[in-house]
C-alpha cells in the first residue's frame, strides 16, 4: 500500500476514533454535573470517572500517534504520582480475579517523559500481569536508584514466560496470547527508548515474572 495512502486511512481512523472518545467525554461531564446537582459524592463513582478521563486522555493521544510520527511532549514529572496513576487504572482489570497490588516506592524522583505515553507503557505491563495470573495473586511495583537511574520493577506471581520466548517478547507481531495482536510490548519498548528509558524482562520463573524500565532521574 502507497505511504500516502496509509497516511490517509490513518487519519480516517483517528477522525472516526476522536469521534467516539468525544461521547466519553460529554457524558463523563453531564454526570459529573448531575451529581453535583444532586449533592451526591460517591468516591466509587467518582473513581471510576477519573479512569475513564486518564483513558480517553491516552486514546487521544495514540490517535495524535495516527496523524504524525513526532509528538512527543516530554515535561518533568514525579515517578512516584504516575506509577500510582497507573496502579489505580490498571485495577479495572482485575474483574473478578483476587489480585492485591503492592506500591512500594522505595526511590523516588522527577523524571522527564511524555505523561500519558509513560502511563500508556505502565498500565500495558500491569495489564499483562493481571492477565498472567489465573485467580489469586499479587502484583508488586517497586522502585530502586541506580547510578543516578531510577528502576521500575513490575512483578507478578502468575504464569511463567517460556524461556525459549523471551528474546522475541519485544519484538513486532510476537504473542504468547491466543487474541493478542503482538504490539503492546513493541509499543511500550519503542516509546521508552524516545524517552531515553530501557525496557526489559528481568526475569520469569515459576515463582515470579518481572519487568524492569530503567530510566534517568533529574
Amino acid at each position: 500500500m502507497p505511504s500516502e495512502l496509509i497516511r490517509e486511512e490513518s487519519r480516517c481512523i483517528a477522525h472516526e476514533i476522536r469521534n467516539h472518545t468525544s461521547i466519553c467525554e460529554i457524558y463523563t461531564t453531564i454526570i459529573k454535573k448531575t451529581l453535583a446537582d444532586n449533592n451526591i459524592d460517591n468516591k466509587t463513582i467518582n473513581n471510576a470517572l477519573e479512569c475513564i478521563h486518564k483513558s480517553v486522555k491516552m486514546i487521544n493521544n495514540s490517535v495524535i500517534d495516527l496523524k504524525s510520527l513526532n509528538n512527543l511532549k516530554p515535561s518533568y514529572h514525579k515517578a512516584s504520582e504516575l506509577i500510582k496513576q497507573s496502579i489505580e487504572l490498571s485495577k479495572i482489570y482485575k474483574q473478578d480475579k483476587d489480585i492485591e497490588f503492592k506500591n512500594e516506592i522505595n526511590t523516588d524522583g522527577e523524571i522527564f517523559v511524555d505523561e500519558n505515553k509513560f502511563l500508556a507503557c505502565m498500565i500495558n505491563l500491569l495489564k499483562n500481569a493481571n492477565e498472567a495470573i489465573e485467580e489469586t495473586g499479587e502484583i508488586v511495583v517497586r522502585t530502586e536508584s541506580e547510578n543516578n537511574n531510577l528502576l521500575i520493577k513490575v512483578s507478578n506471581n502468575g504464569r511463567q514466560i517460556p524461556k525459549e520466548v523471551h528474546s522475541d517478547l519485544f519484538s513486532e507481531g510476537f504473542t504468547t496470547k491466543k487474541t493478542g495482536s503482538g504490539l503492546g510490548l513493541f509499543i511500550c519498548k519503542n516509546n521508552l527508548e524516545l524517552q531515553n528509558a530501557e525496557l526489559s524482562l528481568i526475569k520469569s520463573d515459576k515463582n515470579s515474572t518481572e519487568f524492569q524500565i530503567k530510566i534517568p532521574l533529574r
